[in-house]
C-alpha cells in the first residue's frame, strides 16, 4: 500500500517541480481605494523551471477595492514581459523540449481570465522567445508582449 502511494506522490511531485513559481518583486500603487487594497502594478519574476539561468520578470496591474480585496475582481488584460539570462543557461533535464510550451499560468479573475506565459525556442537563432497575454474563457485579449533570451553559440538548444 505505502509503494502504491510513493509511486502515484512521485510523478506528482515532479510535475510540481517544473512548475514556475511568481516571487513579487515590488508593486507601486495607481490609485487609492478608501475601502480595500489600492489598485497597484505588481513586478514579479519566474524562474524558467526548464532553462537554468533565465528569469521572466511580468509587470502586470493588479485591482484593489473590495472586489480585490475578496478575490472577485477582475485584473487588467495589460501586463509586461523582460526574460534575462540571471547565470549560465543550461537545461537540466536533459530531455529535449518542446519548440512551445507554457512556463507559467495564473489566474487573474475569480474563474474565466488567465494570465499566461509561453516559451517558444527559435532553434535557427539559438533563441529563447517568451511571451505573456490574458486569456478568457469565451474571448481573449489581443494585448500581449514578447522577449527574446539569446542563448550561446556553444549551448545548443535541446528541441523535440
Amino acid at each position: 500500500m505505502k509503494a502504491r502511494r510513493l509511486l502515484t506522490t512521485i510523478p506528482l511531485l515532479l510535475a510540481a517541480a517544473t512548475v514556475a513559481r511568481a516571487e513579487t518583486i515590488g508593486e507601486v500603487d495607481t490609485v487609492f481605494k478608501l475601502i480595500g487594497p489600492d489598485h497597484k502594478i505588481v513586478v514579479e519574476a519566474y524562474d524558467d523551471p526548464k532553462v537554468q539561468g533565465v528569469t521572466c520578470y511580468v509587470s502586470r496591474a493588479k485591482t484593489g477595492g473590495i472586489k480585490g480585496a475578496i478575490g472577485i475582481a477582475e485584473d487588467k488584460s495589460d501586463a509586461s514581459i523582460a526574460c534575462r539570462q540571471v547565470g549560465p543557461i543550461s537545461f537540466p533535464q536533459g530531455r529535449p523540449m518542446a519548440k512551445q510550451e507554457e512556463m507559467f499560468s495564473e489566474r487573474i479573475s475569480l474563474v474565466f481570465k488567465r494570465l499566461r506565459v509561453v516559451r517558444m525556442v527559435d532553434p535557427k537563432r539559438n533563441a529563447l522567445v517568451y511571451l505573456t497575454y490574458s486569456e478568457r474563457l469565451i474571448e481573449g485579449s489581443p494585448q500581449n508582449s514578447v522577449t527574446v533570451v539569446p542563448v550561446a553559440a556553444g549551448t545548443p538548444i535541446p528541441v523535440k
